[in-house]
Formats: C-alpha cells, structure tokens, sequence
C-alpha cells in the first residue's frame, strides 16, 4: 500500500483500545495477466478463504452490498462484542469479489453506490470503525 493509506489508516487504528484492535491482512492482488476478470477473482477469493478462520463473521465490502451507515456499524460492532465474535472484513481486488466468496459472507455492505479504489477503502473502513467505536462508547468524536 502506498504510504499514505498506511499512515491514514494508521491514525484512525492507533486511537483504538486493545479489545478493538484492527490486524490488516493484506494479499496480493491476482496477476492482471490472467485470462478473465473471472478467473483473477477466484484466484483472490481462493486466496482470501485460506487466510479466513471459520470462526470469523465475514464481512464483504461489496458497492452491490447493502447500504450502510455509521450508526448501522456502530450497532454491528456493538452485537460483534457482546457475542464474542471475531469479524473479518474482505476489501475486493478491482474486479471485485467472486460470487463464490459473497456467497459465504454473514453480510455484505456498501460504503456507497460509487466504486472506490481499495486503498481509499481502507481509510474509510478504518475511519468507520473508529467512528463507529467512538458512539458505542459514548466518545466526543462522532457528534451527531
């Protein structure tokens, strides 16, 4: 990742308590020099599986998903803690993810109809779930 997204990232990541915390796993994306868009994204999803545990809650990041709102996450997360549940939350390649994958996710959400760049993603997740952080316990940041 350029060093811009770490440092986004980072910041939102930093500011996390230790139960909170966010592990970034990143894979590399499928060679472009494959066939079809089709068969990079089951590469990538054949790639992604390996490093699920079947104990996580999947979350797809997916435009088609369902829209999602920071009070939405918020409640998700706050669900995700009280049951004990582990989430791991999938950011496609640029063709997005391979129906195989969204057919194993628990959810898939949106962060909007536009199509984002995955490192734009990132920062934006991270925001989120700090954000999202933030209202459950009841920090000045979020101030809506």
């Amino acid at each position: 990742m350029p060093q811009w997204v770490s440092d986004g990232a980072d910041d939102y990541i930093k500011r996390l308590p230790r139960e909170a915390a966010i592990e970034w796993v990143e894979l590399p994306a499928s060679k472009r020099t494959r066939d079809t868009a089709e068969s990079r994204m089951l590469e990538e999803a054949t790639a992604i599986e390996r490093r699920l545990k079947p104990q996580e809650l999947i979350v797809a990041l997916d435009v088609e998903g369902k829209l999602v709102s920071t009070e939405a996450i918020a409640d998700s997360l706050s669900v995700w803690h009280g049951d004990g549940s582990k989430v791991a939350f999938v950011i496609g390649g640029p063709d997005g993810l391979h129906p195989s994958l969204k057919a194993k996710v628990s959810a898939r959400w949106s962060l909007g109809r536009i199509t984002l760049p995955h490192p734009l993603v990132r920062v934006v997740l991270a925001e989120q779930l700090y954000r999202a952080w933030s209202i459950n316990a009841g920090h000045p940041y979020h101030r809506a």
